[in-house]
């Protein structure tokens, strides 16, 4: 991923917490010389001193084949708020061009054993219903339902390589800076308004 200077984000621990309140990403790798991609939540844990991410696929996806054995070129692209920023909101002229967050991670992936996609499965749910009036936890659900588990691969992708661009007007004086937090929070879209309050906490903590 091509990421100027002023946008490159290098610090793992904030990429973390990106990754953590953006987990539905996106994997990529290549059949018989194709990209082939999934759309899917994945979960980041660390094991030792090691990082892993973890997710599963429809069985009958034709991108399982490519992680049978180890692939060495898996790349996992998680996106956060974005929006088109107007060269009107400078003060002075300039050009128009669009704000974003985003991760690329390379690693080796490979497939879960049943028992390890058990227990991904089980924290998956933990996250997500614990808070709930009546959570389907793992050990509320049914046998049958847990059979289903049968329909699905799990995988797991020892993380090799990070790259991150906050690409959030870090190049713009102060001014034109929380003009644009300003504007954006007037615009009738939720990802504006997403974008600009990303921006507006990142400042708070410079």
């Amino acid at each position: 991923m091509y990421i100027p200077k002023h946008y490159k984000v290098t610090d793992f621990d904030e990429i973390r917490e990106f990754i953590q309140h953006n987990p539905f990403g996106t994997i990529v790798t290549t059949k018989q010389g194709k990209p082939i991609a999934t759309h899917l939540p994945l979960e980041l844990h660390k094991q030792g001193d090691d990082y892993y991410i973890t997710g599963h696929f429809a069985y009958a996806n034709p991108q399982v084949e490519t992680f049978e054995g180890d692939n060495e070129n898996v790349l996992v692209m998680y996106q956060g708020p974005n929006a088109y920023i107007s060269s009107s909101w400078y003060k002075s002229e300039n050009v128009p061009t669009w704000n974003y967050q985003s991760v690329h991670i390379y690693g080796t992936a490979s497939i879960m054993s049943e028992q390890e996609l058990q227990e991904d499965l089980k924290l998956l749910l933990q996250k997500y219903e614990q808070h709930r009036k009546n959570p389907a936890l793992w050990e509320n659900l049914s046998s049958q339902t847990k059979k289903q588990i049968k329909g699905i691969v799990g995988f797991k992708i020892k993380i090799q390589e990070v790259q991150a661009a906050y690409k959030l007007s870090q190049n713009r004086n102060e001014e034109d800076y929380q003009n644009i937090i300003n504007k954006l929070y007037e615009e009738k879209d939720l990802n504006s308004k997403a974008l600009a309050e990303v921006m507006e906490n990142r400042n708070s903590l410079q």
